[in-house]
């Protein structure tokens, strides 16, 4: 699938705009994530709050472990700073392996337990590392990881970093557009953000 071009991209996120005129869940989360950095227990409760409201479609059938959650992030804080100082347009294939290692330690950290069996959301997973790198790590959900032939429900670490590959490429061609890069400093956003804007306008949404 070829990248967008920059009308197309630009259409996207300004239909996101239109239709997400606040998108209040997304400023508390990059928020909280900024202003508890450094402090694994503060930061799982912003991370935890924001996935049970963004994810609770998930979340109602289980128990969020806080404790998993604080355990993931304290373990891999090193990882997890060092991605968060990195654009995605430095994405290489030596990232391979610490980023399917991070997401599989995030997918086993957001699972629950629900009527005795294990549940597991590549969704999650996803979100929680956006947030906590908010210009490398990118979004996604069932329609947008299909409709890049990167469904998750097998390998889905192996299929996050194809995502992220996807997700260079489509940046890479975006990121020189004058009204791209004046939305971002007007908007404050990240373009990893806009991409997911417009895929969610594209692909979730069927906005355009």
């Amino acid at each position: 699938m070829n990248p967008p071009s920059c009308e197309e991209f630009c259409k996207g996120y300004k239909e996101f705009k239109e239709h997400e005129t606040r998108d209040a869940m997304y400023k508390v989360a990059t928020f909280l994530i900024s202003s508890f950095w450094g402090k694994p227990s503060d930061m799982t409760d912003g991370l935890g709050v924001l996935l049970l409201t963004w994810n609770q479609a998930f979340y109602r059938y289980g128990i969020f472990n806080f404790n998993k959650l604080e355990k993931c992030i304290t373990d891999n804080l090193q990882k997890i700073e060092n991605f968060s100082n990195r654009d995605i347009l430095s994405l290489s294939n030596s990232d391979e392996e610490n980023i399917k290692d991070l997401f599989n330690k995030f997918l086993e950290a957001l699972q629950i337990d629900s009527d005795k069996k294990v549940k597991k959301s590549s969704v999650s997973v996803a979100k929680a590392l956006h947030l906590l790198a908010s210009e490398f790590f990118p979004l996604w959900d069932q329609k947008i990881a299909k409709a890049y032939e990167c469904y998750y429900n097998k390998n889905p670490a192996e299929r996050y970093f194809s995502f992220c590959k996807i997700t260079k490429d489509i940046a890479d061609k975006v990121k020189d557009c004058d009204e791209v890069k004046d939305y971002i400093i007007q908007s404050g956003k990240t373009l990893v953000k806009l991409i997911d804007e417009y895929n969610y306008s594209k692909y979730t949404q069927g906005w355009i």
